[in-house]
């Protein structure tokens, strides 16, 4: 046995293991339908290209979308590059971007350098003590005029669920494009392209039981990308270079599998996470949960341990379980994480802030041994003090 399978995984936000039926798809395009997309004029590229088109398909149908409007990429990230710089490009003068403080480090950095450059101007939202935005504050900055909005459908850290469809709405009142970064959302919250005001919807495969390096931008229908990648025009030159049938396949079926156990799932799901919440606040006084209680993802529980660095409790469990510190970490330097910052929580809240994600294969058993885990791991470092 590994020292991976002794450890009880709980970092579903980061990744998650892909789901075995998706595997079992993923491997037949790779060793035996290997073939090009492209490659038409035989059986081999045919197979493949059949499973690109019933890929989006599922993609289509799990977010009410149109096939046309789907673009394959190779992760959230690029997606948001995409949407943003492809949009951005086009503009004759510096583009006015609204933004939510606590967006995934993709947004925020890809419109920080379009500052920098002089072709963008930022308008930063406000968020409260649970990561929400402000609609009636939305409202006043869209009426001013802007070039593009972007704002989560759920939050990376502390599994904020934002009121996309009403957000949306204020979008299209004012006439200004929205991006929305779903890769947390999507297979685990329902979410309607179509009838939500949403212009750029970007999936990361790896976030829903696909496998990493794949991922889609949804692109509204009249709307159209300076692309990023060029070569051989693919994707009706959006996106050039081979596709990663593979990928793209085991993210169609991991869509399908969502759309027919999305609800059941995060139901179980809610039930293990309220489960853990409960154990760990009868062991631990000074827990408090963060993040808006009454609308988060089924899978988030991000707590903070009052006195009690988060890197004291992630080395008395690192070799009993995977959680992370919800700080972010960027070429070597760690820093206290901007999404609790953007929310003007505590110092003290911050520094003993710890991310839980639990997913479609976490079982009861492993949350009563996590629990017991980081409650021992608190009484241990209390008794030094």
């Amino acid at each position: 046995m590994t020292t991976q399978e002794k450890i009880i995984y709980l970092d579903y936000h980061s990744t998650t293991p892909v789901d075995p039926r998706v595997a079992e798809k993923v491997m037949y395009y790779m060793t035996t339908a290997f073939g090009n997309a492209n490659s038409v004029a035989h059986g081999y590229g045919n197979e493949a290209a059949q499973a690109v088109k019933q890929a989006r398909q599922h993609i289509a149908e799990l977010i009410n979308a149109s096939v046309k409007e789907i673009i394959f990429t190779s992760g959230a990230t690029e997606s948001i590059n995409l949407a943003i710089q492809g949009h951005i490009s086009q503009q004759n003068t510096p583009a006015k971007i609204i933004v939510s403080p606590v967006e995934h480090k993709a947004v925020l950095d890809t419109c920080k350098v379009l500052a920098k450059k002089g072709l963008a101007e930022i308008i930063w939202l406000n968020v409260n003590q649970q990561a929400q935005i402000d609609l009636e504050y939305l409202e006043k900055i869209c009426s001013g005029g802007a070039s593009l909005l972007c704002v989560m459908a759920a939050n990376n850290e502390v599994g904020t669920i934002y009121p996309v469809e009403k957000i949306g709405a204020i979008a299209q009142k004012y006439y200004i494009p929205f991006l929305c970064d779903a890769s947390q959302a999507v297979g685990k919250i329902p979410l309607n392209f179509q009838d939500w005001g949403i212009t750029y919807l970007a999936i990361s495969g790896h976030k829903l039981y696909a496998p990493k390096g794949v991922g889609a931008l949804v692109v509204k229908k009249g709307y159209h990308l300076q692309p990023l990648i060029y070569g051989g025009g693919h994707q009706q030159g959006l996106r050039s270079g081979t596709l990663n049938v593979p990928g793209i396949a085991g993210l169609g079926e991991a869509c399908r599998l969502r759309r027919l156990e999305m609800e059941a799932d995060e139901n179980a799901i809610a039930l293990l996470r309220d489960q853990l919440q409960n154990l760990l606040k009868a062991q631990i006084p000074n827990l408090l949960v963060n993040g808006d209680l009454n609308n988060r993802l089924s899978g988030n529980l991000h707590i903070s341990i009052l006195d009690i660095p988060n890197s004291a409790i992630i080395a008395r469990v690192r070799h009993q379980l995977a959680i992370s510190t919800g700080a972010a970490c960027s070429s070597g330097i760690v820093a206290p994480s901007h999404v609790l910052q953007a929310m003007n929580l505590g110092e003290n809240i911050i520094e003993g802030a710890l991310r839980i994600g639990i997913g479609k294969f976490t079982t009861k058993e492993e949350i009563e041994k996590a629990s017991s885990a980081i409650a021992n791991a608190v009484k241990a470092i209390l008794s030094l003090k």
